[in-house]
């Protein structure tokens, strides 16, 4: 028998939830055949089979977040039982019955110093949602395992557990500046119950979509957003578009107004460090980023997405174009790779090919930047004391105001801006 556990699947993952089993619980599988596919926080993943076999036990419905480690299923390979991997749990107290908390606790903490801290995949999701060092908590569960209470009464910093997180408490991803520890819990009023008024339909948040609601609420609940909004006269650069993609129009390369946008944005931010930067709120340090890799905004059948195109700055526009177009293909067939979801410095998020005159965006955390695109349209507009129809595009900078003035965001708002309305002066500053 041989017990296949959830790997590692990148840096910084310590879940994934179950979107698609590929086998059955009796099924035969052969080494290397897709048997589940999970979901992290970055991109959807199928894991093959390592071994060739009859599936005994499955672990896991579709929907259930499972914690790296976890066993996902049993596979009869012919094999004896795999060899377990150091266990988890601490050793519990010879006497437990006479033992005190307070005995028990150290000892039990002392025991996880250099080990697998043992807790509840529920309890290490609380423990990081509240920004608690499991390694750091006393125990008072059996075997010196690591319970919710543990978690909160250390937060409480008291020794006395407090009642658990009820309905309607969500804990903030987020220490503040400073370090002081973790913010205190949002009270969000309960929510009504909606079928006294009438019928409802309900369905989990799940996959993507739950990953985006938690990343947008750490985001706007950390970064205190000021949008800066402007226009870009682009008939020019239109124009000079329209005639590259005729030249074009025998290769099958493409040309778009995403790209001389990203292009763009790269002159700026070299011009403008602190867009492309990051703050670290544990040591009140700016962190500016000397590689330029700029995600954009995926609409998927599963969500939205956001894939990170590496070193912008030293591709030409015709590369970042074809670029966009490779990794939004990925994204949207679940092709993508892990690592193309991550490293990004700042992101573009275009609404013009579904319409809008605007957006404010959400900054995507950690980063401390987003630029919105509307849609391009002809306006009137005054040239010259005259009245003549220019293709206008919407823009916005929405931007993290710990790092940033208002005037700063305008200085680079006006830099990019003055890119976009003459291709001569960007092609010039690339």
């Amino acid at each position: 028998m041989y017990e296949f556990k959830l790997p590692d699947l990148g840096e910084g993952i310590h879940e994934g939830e179950l979107l698609k089993w590929f086998v059955n619980e009796g099924d035969t599988i052969n080494e290397d055949e897709s048997l589940v596919e999970v979901e992290t926080d970055k991109a959807a993943v199928t894991i093959p089979s390592p071994r060739t076999g009859k599936i005994v036990k499955i672990n896991g419905s579709v929907g259930d977040v499972l914690e790296v480690g976890t066993v996902l299923v049993v596979i009869d390979d012919g094999t004896g039982i795999a060899a377990e991997e150091p266990a988890a749990e601490a050793p519990a107290a010879e006497t437990p019955e006479v033992a005190s908390v307070a005995a028990v606790a150290p000892a039990a903490t002392a025991a996880r110093k250099n080990g697998p801290i043992p807790a509840a995949p529920a309890t290490r999701r609380l423990a990081r949602d509240l920004g608690v060092d499991l390694k750091a908590v006393p125990a008072t569960g059996q075997g010196g395992r690591v319970t919710k209470e543990d978690v909160q009464a250390f937060l409480d910093g008291d020794g006395a557990a407090r009642p658990p997180v009820r309905e309607g408490r969500v804990p903030a991803d987020f220490v503040p500046a400073g370090g002081q520890g973790p913010i205190p819990l949002l009270d969000l009023e309960p929510l009504p119950d909606f079928t006294e008024f009438g019928p409802v339909e309900t369905e989990p948040l799940r996959s993507i979509r739950r990953k985006v609601a938690r990343k947008m609420v750490t985001s706007m609940v950390l970064v205190p957003h000021v949008c800066h909004m402007d226009e870009a006269d682009v008939t020019d650069l239109d124009a000079a578009m329209r005639r590259e993609r005729e030249r074009l129009v025998d290769t099958g390369a493409s040309l778009s107004l995403l790209a001389f946008a990203m292009k763009a944005v790269t002159v700026c931010l070299k011009k403008f460090p602190s867009f492309n930067a990051s703050l670290d709120p544990f040591k009140g340090e700016l962190i500016y980023k000397k590689y330029y890799n700029l995600g954009f905004a995926a609409d998927t059948d599963r969500g939205l997405v956001v894939p990170v195109l590496k070193e912008a700055d030293r591709k030409n526009v015709m590369e970042i174009s074809e670029g966009i177009r490779e990794l939004a293909v990925g994204a949207r067939d679940g092709s993508i790779a892990v690592e193309d979801f991550r490293g990004g410095t700042f992101t573009v998020s275009n609404i013009g090919s579904l319409g809008g005159t605007g957006l404010a965006p959400t900054i995507n955390y950690p980063e401390v930047a987003i630029l919105g695109m509307g849609r391009m349209q002809e306006k009137p507009v005054v040239r010259d004391g005259a009245v003549v129809i220019r293709k206008m595009l919407p823009l916005s900078l929405a931007f993290d105001h710990r790092i940033a003035d208002g005037a700063d965001a305008a200085r680079f708002m006006n830099e990019l801006v003055q890119c976009l309305s003459d291709p001569v002066t960007l092609l010039v500053k690339v």
